[in-house]
């Protein structure tokens, strides 16, 4: 199975490289590459997982599709065949993995909407009954659903883990306007993607936002809902009480613990069958929320 780890585009100015993305800046416009790089605890693991760019691009580009009514998104066009022109000899490698986009100022939040008790959440509920310092009602289990969905930002780092961070941040950052519609956009997101998945037999326990400004509009950007940045547990096994089976990243995430990986260089390769596990994982999700297979 052919892999792209990594993407040169000839004359096009590389704008950045992210874990997974490679940018590149067209003047007016972004070209958003997603390669097949997966990235775990913070570093770019060695193994590439074959098709994880394409799913990565095509589920979000169909729930930006989904949502464009709730809240306006970057895309201009994910057709390779219509790009500009320095774009058009390499039409083959961007098909299916890339998507055109208006620039934005970027917010320098994660928006995240937890409608579950998992992951770093649940720690910080262990040690103080809450989550980013929102009180939760005490006796929760892992996994359990919470009262109500809640926003709990983060501040993005340039390098290593981004840090929780309270409301109050959010408003320091970005001011307490913009802060409190950053809140309403990314929970009625969440609100309308949740019910949607669960209809499909998917529980999306949490999942981020990245938003920016056009002008003064706040539009949404980056990935949407994708099992690089969301939890996805199959609602016919759940059971509150401990962790769920995932259709997401997170089946990486628990094999590195379970050999013991100390979270420091060398990063390990991934055995043959996680690669596996893991691509299987990403193309079933995609299939169950599009309804469709994705697009060589």
């Amino acid at each position: 199975m052919e892999a792209v780890m990594r993407t040169e585009i000839p004359g096009v100015p590389l704008s950045g490289r992210g874990k997974v993305r490679d940018m590149y800046d067209l003047g007016d416009a972004l070209l958003i590459v997603a390669t097949d790089r997966l990235s775990a605890f913070d570093f770019v693991l060695p193994n590439p997982i074959p098709d994880k760019g394409k799913v990565l691009n095509q589920i979000s580009l169909f729930w930006f599709g989904r949502t464009s009514g709730v809240v306006p998104n970057h895309v201009i066009t994910a057709d390779a065949s219509a790009y500009p022109e320095p774009l058009r000899p390499h039409e083959r490698l961007l098909a299916g993995r890339s998507v055109l986009v208006r620039k934005l100022r970027m917010a320098p939040v994660e928006c995240v909407a937890r409608g579950y008790l998992a992951g770093s959440g649940w720690q910080e509920y262990r040690a103080s009954g809450t989550v980013c310092g929102i009180p939760l009602p005490p006796g929760l289990r892992e996994s359990d659903r919470l009262p109500e969905p809640i926003f709990t930002p983060a501040r993005k780092a340039e390098t290593g883990h981004d840090e929780n961070i309270p409301f109050s941040e959010v408003e320091r950052l970005v001011g307490a306007g913009l802060a409190r519609e950053l809140r309403a956009r990314t929970l009625e997101l969440y609100a309308s993607a949740a019910a949607y998945a669960l209809e499909r037999g998917i529980i999306i326990a949490d999942t981020k936002f990245e938003f920016g400004l056009e002008g003064g509009r706040l539009v949404v950007g980056d990935e949407m809902l994708t099992p690089d940045s969301s939890r996805f547990w199959p609602a016919a096994t759940y059971a509150p009480g401990g962790g769920q089976p995932s259709l997401d990243k997170q089946f990486v995430r628990d094999w590195l613990e379970r050999i013991g990986w100390d979270k420091k260089p060398p990063v390990p390769e991934l055995p043959p069958e996680v690669v596996l596990g893991l691509r299987d994982r990403y193309l079933e999700i995609h299939r169950i929320l599009t309804g469709r297979d994705i697009v060589r």
